[in-house]
């Protein structure tokens, strides 16, 4: 399996200048390819001769033409050595084959609706190879989260019969497994919106497909905009759109009136229950006591299904970790029998999300947020068990702060939770609360562009180069005033000049996984000799304090040692190095008896330590990016945290 994309080709270093002989030889070659990649190069070329004519220098825009066409003709040449052959399942939308064929020969774009278990995410690019796709440029095959992207590859590559990472690929951040003779590469939707930062009219695929476009993260809807624009520059570029059965005639008009395909799923019963968590106890005490009654319900109607453990394999549906983590600890307590819990959510290394997808002979009980929703398909799951309840990201204009408030989830993400049961036999999805409650519910979460902090839509749609916000072709656009208050937030923090075009810091800013006002206080970190204090003051402030033990004032005297009278900032550094110092010289078991007599939240230490080398990542990449060419032989390595804290670079660097 490759790691990395296999270029093959070695760096051409131009003259000084070109000769219009240079630029005969391109278009020379171009007229063999043909098609969208001759006029996107022919558009290229136009602008050399022009500036030859000028008397400008273009020895190095021809160097990057000469490699950009000599990488996309060895793609041909290697994907026309890996021929697929399609095959396909006992899956309902192998029944609209021939329909969703015609469609794709005769339109351009096509959005095809559906329903869970319908088999649309593994089977269609299959039907994209049956029609010549994947030859001229790769089929790009888009999902919302990297864990979907990472199952959805290994499993297409499977059933096509070919190592992941040669025919089938797969693309997510920190971690891409293609080469050459990739025809199909699965990504997360935020690769693919990277990618035209440098490819702008996406010459290296033919076909998109954009899967699970009803979640319509900002990542969705950027990249339903931009493909609105780029279907009128590509004649040769198949674009497919896929939903579950909601939304479609949005999507339809967003691309001048696409024919829609429905298609069925294959589903078997599934027994809504609601259960209404009681009241009375402290609230994760509440939903834990919910939860393992309702894991005892489903094993007295379930006792002899077909498993190795003959009882049911269960999947539950949580807020976030620290939800999790909670009920991991209270199911493993109650001592089930022949019972595993697995856990599934963003922040797992890749062998923990695999886990999942591998069970044994115990019967499992999987603890996961809303990415197990849609897209992948956990085996063996003959019940869930749902609170109804997750993390959406909200924007306060007035504090100018976004939140990840824990929030119901709406009818349709409901509807999706309780799917994941009847895939491959009738199941039971136990609901805790009530059917009045869910009656009451939106039928899906207004699209994340509507309630998120402009600011990082702007920086990325700038850093992108998307075009004016303004004039942006959003499914849904947002308001003026918030566009408004993204671009002043900008400003002040240096990330866009007074023409609001990006300037080096923001897109520094652009490349870290916060809110942009976080990452700016990483970049002073840097600029002021305090990047590794830094990152673990953003970490900080980003995730849950672990000092918050449920709101008990009596239990706030152990947190009296890490406090600093200079700042809270400071604390965090002397909490953060006693943590450090903690995880060196302790177990697993002694590390939670030392958190329980420090008075701090285990789950919450981790979540920090996790986000903390997050950022850390993505901190060296920037300065590798940073560095001139040549100056640095090895990788730049983010300083050791220093003895003395240096507190004034750390406020100069907040303030």
């Amino acid at each position: 399996m490759a790691r990395g994309d296999s270029r093959g080709t070695k760096r051409r270093r131009g003259p000084a200048t070109a000769s219009p002989h240079a630029l005969k030889e391109i278009e020379r070659k171009l007229a063999v390819l043909g098609g969208d990649v001759e006029r996107s190069f022919r558009r290229r070329v136009s602008g050399l001769r022009r500036a030859l004519a000028n008397g400008r220098t273009t020895g190095r825009a021809i160097d990057a033409l000469v490699r950009d066409l000599d990488r996309l003709v060895q793609g041909r040449e290697a994907r026309a050595a890996m021929p697929l052959t399609p095959n396909y399942g006992d899956l309902p939308i192998v029944e609209a084959r021939p329909r969703i064929l015609e469609a794709l020969e005769r339109h351009p774009v096509v959005v095809l609706a559906g329903a869970t278990g319908s088999g649309k995410t593994t089977q269609l690019p299959k039907m994209c190879l049956e029609l010549g796709r994947g030859f001229a440029g790769m089929i790009a095959h888009t999902q919302p989260r990297r864990v979907a992207a990472r199952s959805v590859a290994a499993r297409i590559a499977d059933e096509l019969g070919t190592p992941l990472g040669t025919g089938v690929g797969s693309a997510v951040r920190f971690d891409r497994a293609t080469s050459d003779s990739t025809r199909i590469k699965v990504m997360t939707d935020g690769v693919l919106l990277a990618e035209t930062a440098r490819d702008r009219d996406l010459l290296a695929y033919d076909t998109i497909i954009v899967d699970e476009a009803h979640e319509r993260s900002l990542n969705i809807d950027f990249l339903l905009g931009y493909l609105k624009q780029l279907g009128r520059r590509r004649d040769d570029l198949k674009i497919i759109v896929t939903s579950a059965t909601i939304d479609l005639e949005r999507f339809s008009e967003h691309f001048d009136d696409a024919p829609i395909i429905e298609v069925s799923g294959r589903t078997y019963p599934v027994d809504i229950r609601y259960r209404p968590v009681d009241d009375g106890a402290e609230e994760d005490e509440q939903q834990s006591a919910a939860i393992l009654d309702a894991i005892a319900e489903i094993d007295r109607g379930e006792q002899g299904v077909d498993t190795p453990s003959g009882r049911a394999d269960l999947l539950v549906f949580l807020p976030g970790e620290r939800e999790i983590r909670d009920v991991a600890e209270a199911i493993e307590s109650a001592n089930l029998p022949d019972t595993e819990v697995e856990t599934l959510f963003a922040r797992l290394s890749n062998e923990q999300q695999d886990r999942v997808f591998r069970p044994g002979e115990l019967r499992r009980i999987v603890l996961a947020t809303n990415v197990a929703e849609t897209s992948l398909t956990v085996p063996r799951i003959r019940g869930v068990i749902d609170t109804g309840l997750a993390r959406i990201s909200r924007y306060s204009p007035k504090s100018r702060v976004q939140r990840l408030p824990i929030e119901p989830v709406a009818k349709a993400s409901a509807d999706q939770r309780a799917g994941r049961c009847g895939r491959t036999a009738p199941g039971v999805c136990i609901r805790l609360y009530s059917e009045e409650d869910f009656e009451g519910r939106p039928t899906f979460t207004p699209p994340e562009i509507l309630r998120s902090s402009l600011a990082s839509v702007v920086l990325r749609m700038v850093d992108l180069r998307l075009g004016d916000p303004a004039a942006f072709p959003f499914v849904d656009p947002p308001s003026a005033r918030l566009l408004r208050d993204g671009y002043e937030t900008l400003r002040e923090l240096g990330a866009v000049d007074g023409r609001d075009a990006i300037t080096t810091t923001g897109r520094r800013l652009a490349a870290l996984p916060v809110d942009p006002r976080i990452g700016r206080m990483i970049l002073a970190g840097m600029e002021e000799g305090c990047l590794a204090e830094m990152l673990v003051v953003a970490a900080a402030l980003t995730v849950p304090d672990p000092r918050d033990t449920g709101g008990n004032a009596t239990r706030k005297a152990g947190h009296q040692i890490y406090r600093d009278p200079r700042s809270d900032f400071l604390g965090y550094l002397r909490l953060w190095k006693a943590w450090q110092a903690a995880r060196r010289e302790k177990g697993s078991s002694a590390l939670r008896t030392w958190c329980r007599r420090q008075e701090l939240s285990h789950r919450r230490l981790q979540e920090w330590q996790s986000l903390e080398e997050q950022l850390r990542e993505v901190a060296v990449q920037t300065l590798v990016a940073g560095s001139k060419r040549g100056q640095r032989r090895s990788r730049p390595t983010v300083p050791s945290m220093q003895d003395e804290v240096p507190a004034g670079a750390i406020h100069r660097s907040i303030l």
